[in-house]
């Protein structure tokens, strides 16, 4: 056992990598690039007033989690919305997110529904803001993530938590998408499927929901099933035309 010791380095501090790496990570996650968009080094190292190596080691990361994708050029860009991935990652987050859900109903206390009701309120009200200044897309999607892990460390798995992180990670892009149609298509509230959620956890109806949380996740990414159906439709009509 003294042996196998002795070959143990000592840990440091967070490093300068993880920090970059912690930084673009949760920018991908609240959606704040966009489908496609590059991302470039040098312009990242600026921005984050650092060096290039670190900011190349954690794109190295992210790519490797699927978050970002690397070109031939050696150039990293945000993926592009590809039906197939948006049909995988539907059907993944329903289903890890819907057993989530269901473990965190008994453990929620009123005093988390009032928390909830608060996150969702200062959902809306970033819907409805016409500040040009505000990146809508970027602060309603930092908001939907409170209010859902909010719920999901409820349910005090160690296990599934990190399992939802990749999945949101690789999302981010979908979401921001879904934010920016929705403002075009208002049919239903942006939260509406929040306080049937909230309403549900109440009852504790963890059927109900496991339905509210799915069709909360469905909505966002039917928004971007309906565009990519009408640019379809257009090109078949522009060939056939």
């Amino acid at each position: 056992m003294n042996n196998r010791r002795s070959t143990l380095s000592p840990v440091g501090r967070e490093t300068l990598q993880d920090r970059v790496y912690a930084e673009l990570r949760r920018s991908l996650i609240y959606g704040m690039f966009d489908a496609g968009e590059m991302l470039r080094i040098q312009d990242l190292a600026g921005t984050l007033q650092t060096s290039t190596m670190p900011v190349r080691e954690a794109l190295g990361r992210l790519v490797s989690e699927k978050a970002l994708e690397a070109l031939p050029n050696r150039s990293v860009r945000v993926p592009l919305i590809d039906r197939e991935r948006l049909e995988d990652l539907a059907r993944a987050r329903c289903l890890i997110e819907g057993q989530i859900t269901a473990l965190a109903v008994p453990n929620l206390t009123d005093d988390d529904f009032v928390r909830l009701k608060e996150l969702t309120v200062a959902c809306e009200e970033a819907f409805r803001s016409h500040d040009d200044e505000i990146d809508k897309a970027q602060a309603t999607s930092e908001l939907n993530h409170a209010f859902h892990f909010y719920i999901y460390r409820a349910a005090g798995s160690e296990v599934l938590i990190p399992i939802v992180e990749s999945l949101w990670l690789q999302s981010g892009p979908y979401v921001r998408a879904a934010a920016h149609i929705h403002d075009e298509f208002r049919d239903i509230s942006a939260t509406h499927h929040h306080w049937a959620l909230i309403g549900a956890l109440e009852r504790r109806d963890t059927a109900g929901s496991v339905k509210a949380l799915t069709d909360d996740i469905t909505r966002s990414f039917n928004l971007i099933r309906g565009r990519l159906d009408s640019g379809e439709a257009a090109e078949r009509a522009t060939n056939n035309g």
